[in-house]
């Protein structure tokens, strides 16, 4: 296990990668954490995706930069990016089957909690209103700037709860923080295809034109 500085990092963030050589290694089984992470290894956004992402890149930054739960502690800008392709190919009308909303998906029940815990802690901020927050719609998730604003609140929730673990922070998001149990992952397929999925997008946003295969499977304060 190989620790490294991220490019693109906050100071003092640091990413922990394996490098994996396919060819030295063997192919993991179906349905194995490693098939999924092998799996969207070589995964690239298009220049359509980019485009689409650029128009949510200031409210992105900014959401990413405030302190939610501890001073200096933020969420990675370019993990939101690639949770963003993930979840809904930056598609902000999208649903999902199970009614997940937005740009990153959020269930409304899990939104509407959200938005409570943020009212709460008092945090300003701009582009989303307290009364929004308050009294918080299905449709509202639909807002870029809202759902952004959520999102980068829940990750940084579960960045804190987790040590940054990229694995289990995705599987509290996906499937709820009940479903980590040993601190591993759950083994859904859905869970496990989104943890590679964004995994294989945070590593082509931290390391575009590189050709080393990297799980950059945590990142930490």
């Amino acid at each position: 296990m190989t620790a490294f500085p991220s490019p693109r990092a906050r100071p003092g963030l640091l990413i922990l990668a394996s490098l994996l050589l396919c060819l030295v290694l063997p192919w993991p089984a179906e349905g194995s954490l490693d098939h999924y992470i092998r799996k969207y290894k070589k995964i690239k956004a298009s220049p359509a995706q980019l485009k689409k992402l650029r128009q949510y890149d200031h409210l992105i930054t900014y959401y990413a930069n405030i302190a939610y739960f501890k001073p200096r502690h933020k969420v990675n800008a370019d993990f939101m990016r690639a949770l963003i392709l993930a979840e809904s190919n930056a598609d902000p009308r999208a649903v999902s089957k199970k009614g997940a909303r937005g740009l990153t998906q959020i269930m409304y029940a899990t939104g509407k909690q959200a938005a409570r815990e943020l009212l709460a802690k008092k945090i300003s901020f701009r582009h989303v209103s307290a009364t929004t927050l308050r009294n918080l719609e299905p449709d509202d998730l639909h807002d870029p700037a809202l759902n952004i604003l959520l999102a980068c609140y829940m990750i940084s929730k579960y960045n804190a709860t987790y040590g940054g673990k990229l694995d289990l922070v995705v599987s509290a998001w996906n499937a709820g923080e009940n479903s980590i149990k040993n601190n591993k992952p759950p083994n859904y397929r859905e869970t496990l295809d989104l943890i590679g999925k964004v995994n294989g997008y945070f590593v082509y946003f931290l390391y575009q034109g590189r050709d080393s295969y990297r799980y950059a499977y945590r990142y930490r304060k």
